[in-house]
């Protein structure tokens, strides 16, 4: 007589989906504001966040270590990104002839400085960008960076410094760096 229940299932597809249920209701709203932060656009991060958690499902049993999973996500969400750029090629639009809508309450003056900050944080080359997102707004650690871009550790928090110097410089250009210097990671997350 067969151990498994009658619907087919054995106890093990049973926790293996309890597991990944798990996990999406633990990091789904970390995945999908990075997903956000790299598309701007709504509903290109859920579809985005969407099928990082179906390429997730498929090749959940080779998470060796929970501690890792949200690295294991941001690096398929980084990839799949990668993907649909690979096949999409977005129509262009004069940024300046465009209305940017936020949600939200906010005063007008913040939502322009977050406007302004993100069009700063765009224009950094893609080997500064990409670890000062993954650190600002994933909330990893240097050696996790360096993990997940498969970079040198020291390579990273280089790549850390220059990205925030640079981004000083963009923003404040005529100021001294060291004044320039408020605390990016609470403007970049407001």
């Amino acid at each position: 007589m067969s151990k498994s229940p009658v619907n087919g299932r054995n106890n093990s597809d049973i926790d293996r989906r309890k597991r990944y249920e798990a996990l999406v209701d633990e990091l789904y709203q970390d995945v999908f504001r990075y997903g956000y932060w790299l598309t701007r656009n709504k509903g290109m991060a859920e579809d985005l966040v969407q099928e990082t958690f179906l390429r997730a499902w498929r090749s959940f049993d080779s998470l060796q270590n929970q501690k890792a999973a949200k690295a294991w996500l941001f690096t398929i969400l980084r990839r799949e990104n990668a993907r649909q750029y690979e096949r999409y090629r977005p129509e262009l639009v004069d940024i300046d002839d465009v209305a940017v809508a936020e949600e939200g309450t906010a005063e007008p003056d913040h939502k322009q400085k977050q406007v302004e900050l993100h069009q700063a944080i765009m224009r950094l080359d893609k080997d500064y960008r990409d670890p000062l997102l993954l650190q600002v707004i994933g909330g990893f650690s240097g050696k996790e960076i360096a993990d997940i871009l498969d970079l040198n550790n020291n390579t990273v928090m280089t790549r850390l410094f220059r990205a925030r110097n640079k981004l000083k410089n963009i923003l404040a250009p005529e100021a001294d760096t060291d004044d320039a210097g408020e605390d990016l990671t609470d403007k970049i997350t407001d």
